[in-house]
């Protein structure tokens, strides 16, 4: 999971740039703080002090996930943003169904 969001964010890092560099600055930050935050909480999930802790941080990953999802859905939609990457779109996919089985397992465990 972390490789996949760590991943992610650098793929969100240069379409920002890409952004940016169209003056679409709004946009790109609000993306940029939302896209590499997933990582930043699942790591921090990492060193958690309890399982509850350690889902409640992976909970805010996931919001922050769908968060970047919305931002990616209006680039896609709108005729004046540049669209990004498949790699992009398949690495935020990915992070958003790791983290939801992630947390649903943990919920559900007995440890």
């Amino acid at each position: 999971m972390l490789d996949v969001t760590f991943q992610l964010a650098l793929e969100l890092v240069e379409y920002c740039e890409r952004l940016e560099s169209d003056k679409k600055y709004v946009i790109a930050r609000q993306l940029l703080k939302s896209g590499t935050s997933i990582g930043a909480n699942a790591r921090e999930a990492q060193g958690a002090e309890s399982r509850a802790d350690f889902v409640h941080k992976l909970k805010i990953a996931y919001k922050e996930a769908e968060e970047t999802r919305y931002w990616i859905e209006i680039c896609q939609t709108s005729n004046s943003y540049a669209n990004p990457k498949s790699e992009l779109i398949k690495l935020l996919e990915s992070s958003i169904k790791l983290l939801g089985k992630i947390i649903s397992s943990t919920k559900h465990s007995r440890f």
